[in-house]
């Protein structure tokens, strides 16, 4: 069928024609944040999921949805190796002079402005704009060089501007797990005082599953502080709907049972439903869809996957990383014991402790329960007995 009118787009945050079963955790963002632009208290909200679930489609069409309310958002994605101070100068800047607009001289804005002058060079990043602003800040406000206090004062002081224009200001933060633990108490503490001093401010963040265990171990008080909500495959209704009513939009069809045979391969994971659906229109000929198109499809939306999806992170891993995915893979897809994985693959399981740290850390794996170990990307364990065959020397053991 004609690839232009194809309604499937797998990507990287891109949005599905149908964001079907999100309505609940959709509505409970949307009241939240209505509750603190009102002066009303709310708890911020972290969406934990797997890779492919759609956390960053979410987290933007949260952020849209609150921009056409009117509340003023800070979008910031989190990725490797970044400073947390790095990623906020820009951000707080462009939200400090949107505030700021048509206001008078001394504004809490532009005080904020000044305040963020000084906390980089406090922090000597570089970002040259903010030199002309120093001379606005007030001295000892976000400028001590101590990340706590400084952060605590930046974000009050955001959060007053906002609230100076009746409006409240969002952190939409993505990838939230990459945050070094310091950094990530950091917010966490200037978060909890601005919420003392009904600050119309707050987050939404999105992260791998063990960012829970991060922040309460940043901050005991996080759990208190935030609603953690699990973020996971779709049920059968809202994968058939995110497939049936893209197809019907574009005056074609489906049969049903071509629809039970992408459910059962995609087993509700919204990147996959994309990619086969994509991959699917592509293949038939004619309206309606069959089963016999789900069929043709099948080894070009696996190809697509393994080439982007998967490979993108699989070309990150050293070769001992590799190693021990694919000792991970021969066991199926998890969770596993820790000890289970050390013992298929012949060694100790304190001598891969830096090898899951660095897995960890990469947001590759992560621990559900004491002494388990998971993929964090879906079905990552079969890519990885197609990418290392068993007789190339995958499974080969030691270093």
């Amino acid at each position: 069928m004609d690839p232009r009118r194809n309604p499937f787009s797998p990507g990287a945050g891109s949005r599905p024609p149908e964001l079907a079963g999100r309505e609940e955790v959709l509505e409970t963002v949307a009241v939240a944040l209505d509750r603190i632009r009102n002066g009303r208290h709310a708890q911020s909200m972290i969406l934990l999921g797997l890779r492919g679930v759609g956390k960053t489609v979410l987290l933007n069409a949260m952020r849209r949805a609150a921009e056409g309310e009117g509340i003023l958002s800070v979008p910031i994605e989190a990725p490797e190796g970044q400073s947390l101070p790095a990623m906020l100068v820009p951000a707080l800047r462009t939200a400090m002079l949107k505030l700021d607009r048509g206001q008078a001289a001394m504004t809490l804005a532009k005080r904020g402005l000044g305040a963020l002058a000084r906390f980089v060079k406090a922090f000597k990043l570089s970002y040259g704009e903010l030199e002309a602003s120093l001379d606005l800040g007030e001295i000892g406000v976000a400028d001590n060089g101590d990340l706590e206090a400084d952060l605590i004062d930046l974000i009050d002081l955001a959060g007053a501007a906002a609230g100076e224009r009746k409006t409240a200001l969002v952190l939409f933060i993505d990838e939230l797990q990459y945050v070094a633990e310091r950094e990530l108490a950091a917010l966490i503490t200037a978060l909890h005082r601005a919420r003392q001093n009904d600050r119309p401010i707050t987050l939404v963040a999105a992260g791998l599953p063990q960012l829970a265990g991060q922040m309460g171990k940043a901050k005991s008080y996080a759990e208190r502080l935030f609603l953690f909500t699990s973020i996971g495959p779709l049920g059968d209704d809202a994968a058939a709907s995110a497939i049936v009513h893209p197809i019907e939009a574009e005056e074609c069809a489906i049969e049903p049972d071509a629809v039970a045979k992408i459910l059962a391969v995609t087993e509700g994971y919204p990147y996959f439903l994309q990619e086969w659906g994509k991959q699917c229109w592509d293949a038939a000929d004619a309206c309606p869809i069959t089963a016999a198109d789900v069929d043709l499809a099948h080894p070009t939306a696996i190809a697509a996957l393994d080439d982007s999806f998967f490979r993108v992170r699989f070309d990150r891993l050293t070769p001992s990383e590799k190693r021990y995915l694919r000792g991970m893979a021969d066991l199926g897809e998890g969770p596993f014991a820790s000890t289970a994985i050390a013992d298929h693959i012949g060694r100790k399981p304190s001598s891969f402790g830096p090898v899951r740290a660095s897995l960890i850390a990469k947001g590759m794996i992560y621990t559900p329960g004491y002494g388990e170990t998971a993929f964090t990307v879906p079905m990552f364990g079969a890519f990885m007995r197609r990418a290392m065959p068993v007789a190339d020397g995958a499974a080969a053991q030691g270093e």
